[in-house]
């Protein structure tokens, strides 16, 4: 459910709310800085001391060790995210505080010292724990109940994110490996301010969204706040919790491209394009550019499944998701066959994994935001938003710890073990479909257009 359910008329552009765009936006330069920063965090940590751009010299079980802790924290971070706009600011401010706390973590990265280092990343994770969940539950209080705009709402929303992650990835990326890593992580606190500016100066767009219910005068708000949640509410967070662990798989194998992808990338893989070699970390740009190019088409396809009375459930949608998203690492699989017996891997390997990768985020990764906004009850539609963002950090955590075992397994063992283990687990989930299903209570019945 979302938090605001008042019926106001709002502007509208291309069938959206015109405030969609508003943290389109927003959410975009914030998803530049993160993204940006996640291209050359590795290599940054992995580049040793001696280099002609000088990174920490660490080894990689290092290097994905803190990758794996940070960017668990970066999402855990969303579960007091959450309540504190639930509690006391409401969305719209914690998102302020938020992208105002990026803003400072992302400069001081930008000093070359290691007390400046940490405390950047500090400041990253309490920023996006403040944001990234408060900003994705005001998208869906943008549509009233039973809006089927909503999934598509949500699917134009994570366009706008991965417009900045692939924009980042090809400039943060570049300015980073050529001009300093440094300089890299300073742009990336440039872009973000960009981003805060943007969201203070749309918030017309964005009037009742995203309020705090405390102080709201709106009898239903207050009485939602006041009374127990009901055998209905208690249902739908249970598969809303259970939906969660599709997300912490998924999450887990989606996220070994800033890890272990991005230096079999950097080591492994036969770069020479024309007699350019591609800079390892604009890999990482494949997935958004994916994205940008397929997000609509993947939307409208289960648009139209489900207008054609077809098996087109927020659930069903996840699951297909995982099973795809698994199905890419067979080509990873191919690609460590291929190094193992040539001693070079082809690039096209990475752009096929990650292709699949990108179709099966579109079904899971979006459906899963909107699915969140639909069930969760309104005095915890905040919390709710960072429990979901903190089983991706989870899943952040877990692809730390599978990137750390090729270390010791290989990385054929590990991107074999991942595809088997994502198709055989969405698969599973699949035999159960009709019974999770039945805990939402219809909240996805019935929905069409609504007119606001």
């Amino acid at each position: 459910m979302q938090t605001t359910v008042k019926q106001v008329h709002r502007k509208e552009l291309f069938g959206h709310p015109v405030g969609l765009y508003i943290l389109f936006f927003t959410e975009m330069w914030e998803r530049f800085s993160y993204y940006g920063m996640r291209a050359i965090l590795v290599l940054y940590l992995i580049t040793e001391t001696t280099d002609r751009n000088p990174g920490l010299g660490w080894t990689n079980m290092e290097a994905l060790a803190l990758y794996g802790w940070y960017t668990m924290l970066v999402y855990v971070a969303s579960i007091p995210g959450g309540i504190i706009a639930d509690r006391m600011l409401g969305q719209k401010k914690a998102v302020i505080v938020g992208a105002v706390l990026l803003v400072i973590g992302h400069s001081i990265l930008a000093i070359e010292e290691m007390w400046a280092f940490y405390t950047g990343l500090g400041f990253i994770i309490a920023g996006v724990g403040m944001l990234k969940p408060n900003i994705s539950t005001m998208v869906g209080g943008l549509y009233p109940k039973g809006d089927i705009r909503r999934d598509k709402g949500f699917t134009i929303f994570y366009i706008g994110i991965n417009i900045g992650a692939f924009l980042s990835s090809l400039i943060v990326g570049y300015v980073g490996e050529v001009y300093g890593w440094h300089y890299g992580f300073g742009l990336a606190g440039i872009c973000m301010l960009l981003g805060l500016l943007q969201f203070v100066l749309g918030q017309k767009y964005l009037v009742g969204v995203g309020d705090f219910l405390g102080k709201s005068t709106n009898v239903e708000d207050q009485e939602a706040l006041k009374r127990p949640l009901n055998k209905m509410e208690k249902d739908r967070v249970i598969v809303l919790i259970l939906s969660f662990l599709m997300v912490i798989v998924f999450f887990g194998a989606f996220e070994q491209a800033g890890g272990l992808m991005n230096i079999y990338a950097s080591e492994k893989t036969n770069r020479m394009l024309m007699g350019w070699e591609v800079p390892a970390s604009w890999f990482q740009s494949l997935n958004a550019f994916f994205i940008i190019v397929l997000g609509a088409a993947v939307a409208n396809f289960w648009a139209n499944r489900k207008l054609k009375g077809k098996e087109a459930s927020s659930l069903f949608k996840m699951i297909v998701g995982l099973i795809i998203m698994g199905t890419g690492f067979l080509f990873m699989t191919a690609a460590t066959a291929q190094f193992e017996s040539s001693g070079s891997s082809a690039m096209y390997w990475l752009v096929l994994a990650y292709m699949f990768h990108t179709v099966g985020e579109l079904s899971l990764s979006p459906v899963s935001l909107s699915f969140v906004t639909k069930l969760a009850p309104a005095k915890y539609a905040s919390l709710m938003m960072g429990l979901y963002f903190a089983t991706t950090g989870l899943g952040n955590k877990l692809a730390g710890l599978l990137g750390e075992s090729a270390s010791h397994l290989g990385e054929y063992t590990v991107f074999t073990g991942i595809a088997i283990f994502c198709i055989l687990f969405g698969l599973l989930i699949r035999l159960f479909l009709q019974k999770l299903k039945a805990l939402t209570h219809g909240a996805e019945d019935n929905e069409k257009r609504i007119a606001q």
